[in-house]
């Protein structure tokens, strides 16, 4: 395990005080689906949606989330759930993570995979919860209101997103350190991303 670049506090959940002068990271939060990716950055949620089928889609999908993550400094993405009941379009799911890693990689843009269950429990303090209650804690903690079709895919990158910060020492908001367990299991970069001063 790679430890954050700041050590956070036990007892708030957030690291030291930091001069005013450092820059945020720009870490992107994505939840990748064939027909409804989600995105986040901090503040922000948007998604990629798509009726494009086999190579096209890939092709769409790559170019749009490449669009959101070119000029990040961390993306950070939820990994496959492999005890999902419905595997129709495994092969091209599993080939669009490997897309955006190979971007990624290309680019020299450190990037992490979070397993569902982690960004359950650091989301919403169970690593089984429902995403409804995902898209609630991200609502309560972060005021991120995620509307439409696209809500709970947009709140799960949204939850990425902050467990990227929270890695690199920035978190976006108090979290329990129950919840904060959930950054140990994931695979984070052997090298995290310097941020200007």
């Amino acid at each position: 395990m790679t430890l954050p670049l700041f050590p956070s506090t036990p007892a708030a959940g957030l690291p030291a005080a930091r001069p005013a002068a450092v820059t945020r990271p720009l870490v992107i939060g994505l939840d990748l689906s064939l027909t409804c990716t989600g995105v986040a950055g901090e503040g922000w949620t948007d998604h990629i949606r798509t009726k494009l089928r086999g190579d096209a889609r890939l092709g769409y999908l790559e170019a749009q989330v490449a669009s959101f993550i070119r000029q990040a400094n961390l993306v950070v993405m939820e990994g496959p759930s492999y005890g999902h009941a419905a595997l129709a379009g495994h092969e091209d799911l599993a080939g669009l993570r490997v897309l955006v890693r190979r971007y990624c990689w290309r680019r020299s843009i450190p990037y992490a995979v979070i397993p569902p269950s982690n960004l359950k429990l650091y989301a919403a303090g169970r690593g089984n919860a429902i995403k409804g209650e995902i898209r609630s804690a991200i609502a309560d903690r972060y005021g991120i209101h995620t509307e439409g079709a696209a809500r709970y895919d947009e709140a799960d990158a949204y939850a990425a997103l902050a467990a990227g910060m929270h890695w690199l020492g920035y978190p976006l908001a108090p979290v329990p350190e129950r919840n904060a367990k959930a950054l140990d299991g994931c695979a984070w970069p052997e090298h995290p991303p310097v941020v200007a001063r």
